[in-house]
């Protein structure tokens, strides 16, 4: 299983006093060193932390895949052709939300508004994934579009316990399992944690994980190396 590291928030907290430190570039050959497998940032319409200059250093100064998690509009699908990442994740975006609060909804976006945005990738050899709930509807309605992938949202089930909790994971495996039958590639994450990724980590469907936000504030305690690398370990112990 692999490992995606998205490192939004090393410039979130460069921005938060401008200023190059810390660098994400050096943050992103840190994770690469401890594990990771590829590299995830999100470029926002309001460019809250990852810069375009970001993606750009990425792209030149980063010997790992680069996944740009983006919006569906215009001047994002303008930046992916231009600097072509190895993969694209579209995904919800308001201005006003903390962070992406859920999936994209397949059903109500309409295939013809989503078209351009995965076929002019695709060809051009960008990889196309939506970032969608584990709910079949969507899982058909991916495939329907003619994405490469499915990163299935992990929120919900983090943030759940008990029975509910268990309910989620279900409908994680569920979804991850018609993804594979659909011969689409399942992807997960959101909100995955050292507590909540093995039992995410164990559905052997899922092929990559992209974890970010906890993995920047366990690093502020350990480091970041020690952090990625732990999570490595968890999954790889999870996948066995």
């Amino acid at each position: 299983m692999r490992l995606g590291v998205n490192i939004d928030h090393v410039a979130t907290i460069r921005n938060a006093r401008g200023g190059k430190h810390p660098d994400p570039v050096r943050a992103a050959r840190l994770a690469g060193k401890a594990g990771a497998d590829g590299i995830t940032v999100h470029l926002r319409e309001d460019r809250r932390h990852i810069s375009d200059n970001d993606i750009c250093r990425l792209m030149n100064e980063v010997d790992l895949p680069i996944n740009l998690e983006m919006a569906a509009t215009d001047e994002m699908l303008g930046i992916a052709l231009a600097t072509r990442p190895n993969a694209i994740c579209l995904v919800p975006e308001k201005r006003a939300e903390l962070t992406t609060e859920g999936g994209l909804n397949l059903l109500t976006q309409g295939h013809h508004h989503l078209q351009k945005f995965i076929e002019e990738p695709k060809a051009v050899g960008i990889h196309v994934a939506v970032f969608i709930d584990a709910d079949s509807g969507q899982i058909d309605a991916a495939r329907a579009l003619g994405v490469d992938v499915v990163e299935l949202h992990t929120g919900a089930f983090c943030d759940s316990d008990g029975e509910a909790c268990k309910t989620e994971l279900a409908r994680l495996g569920d979804a991850a399992r018609a993804a594979v039958h659909c011969d689409l590639s399942c992807h997960a994450g959101h909100g995955l944690t050292f507590k909540t990724v093995t039992p995410v980590a164990a559905i052997p469907e899922i092929s990559e994980l992209n974890i970010g936000h906890f993995l920047i504030g366990e690093a502020i305690f350990s480091g970041l190396e020690r952090s990625v690398a732990r999570m490595r370990v968890l999954i790889d112990q999870a996948a066995e």
